[in-house]
């Protein structure tokens, strides 16, 4: 894999930075990575894409158009606002240059830009395309994946994933987020942490998953949007076993800072994952019962950098991912392309449908 990764970063916010830290440390963690060139920053705002190229060394900056018609690019990185993916992911898919594309949730913003992506996808654009599910990537849950996809758990029967924050009841907080209060399926607690939980969902259950139905809450907090799901609940069922579950995404959970849960019920036996233990997860099965699985940071045989056994944390499985990315070997790594993704964002506009 030892060659040169002439990349662009479409965005320069906070996740933006997240990335510029996952590229410099994937060497670190990872054997034989490709020299990564940071070719250039991009941001409607000149100050912000400048600032950001110093800080994190790339070699120049322009605006996001400038940037996607250029031919210089191995990898570009859509990692700017929600209503920009789908356009911005659109036009990377027609630059012939390109090779990958690294796309931010959601992926999509309303009904007509799924159909357009939808469209895309069947098209022979060439692109290897990634979506940042990181999640899918935390060391618990690719071994879960794996040990869940052997099948010895049965039929899925029922299921629940919850992600949780509550950071949005501080009205200072929101205030400096007045944009992330926009309806599902442009913003909201849906698109911003349930796609992650649909992600997983899709990951497990397969591609049959439909929304029953759902309903959100804004909390009767002053200031907020009618229509802003600050905590939404849907019902989902997967349709080739009959099996149904529940998804629940909310910005106004009290003291529970960032936790996803992800339980899964089969006829043979469960898994259990909680981010309060966040490099365990549970198993059953009759002939063992409750069995605990120390994970912790295990990438091996790809990465045994630090060790094994130490914390992972949450930006190990970005790191993961960017390794994906760059082309590294999966093993049991589910690889949530662009077709994954549309299946996720199905799924959040199903929801929208359901709210509206």
């Amino acid at each position: 894999m030892a060659h040169t990764f002439r990349v662009g970063f479409l965005g320069t916010g906070s996740i933006a930075q997240a990335h510029a830290f996952a590229l410099n440390a994937v060497h670190f963690y990872y054997q034989n990575t490709p020299f990564i060139e940071r070719v250039v920053a991009a941001s409607p705002t000149p100050a912000h894409r400048e600032a950001f190229a110093e800080r994190y060394a790339f070699n120049e900056t322009c605006s996001p158009d400038e940037l996607l018609e250029r031919d210089d690019l191995d990898a570009v990185y859509i990692l700017g606002s929600n209503q920009t993916h789908a356009p911005q992911l659109l036009k990377a898919l027609a630059n012939p240059s390109l090779k990958r594309i690294y796309a931010e949730k959601p992926i999509a913003t309303s009904q007509e830009e799924l159909d357009q992506l939808e469209a895309a996808s069947e098209t022979n654009h060439g692109k290897f395309v990634l979506m940042g599910f990181q999640f899918l990537q935390k060391s618990p849950i690719r071994q879960a994946l794996a040990q869940w996809r052997g099948g010895v758990f049965g039929e899925p029967v029922h299921f629940r994933t919850e992600y949780l924050h509550g950071s949005y009841l501080s009205a200072d907080y929101r205030a400096s987020r007045a944009s992330r209060l926009l309806p599902i399926p442009i913003n909201g607690a849906t698109a911003d942490l349930g796609s992650h939980t649909l992600s997983m969902l899709t990951a497990f259950l397969g591609d049959q998953l439909t929304v029953k139905n759902a309903a959100y809450t804004n909390a009767n907090i002053a200031g907020v949007p009618e229509k802003t799901d600050l905590c939404t609940i849907a019902m989902l069922e997967e349709q080739k076993t009959g099996a149904i579950g529940t998804m629940t995404a909310s910005r106004v959970s009290a003291g529970t800072g960032d936790q996803l849960k992800l339980e899964l019920y089969g006829t043979r036996g469960s898994i259990l994952f909680d981010t309060a233990q966040p490099d365990i997860y549970l198993s059953y099965l009759p002939d063992g019962g409750w069995r605990r699985h120390d994970v912790y940071s295990d990438y091996q045989p790809s990465s045994k950098f630090y060790s094994g056994y130490s914390p992972a944390g949450w930006l190990r499985a970005l790191i993961h991912n960017h390794y994906l990315f760059m082309g590294g070997e999966p093993g049991i790594s589910f690889l949530p392309g662009l077709e994954h993704g549309i299946q996720v964002q199905r799924l959040v506009q199903q929801i929208a449908d359901s709210l509206n």
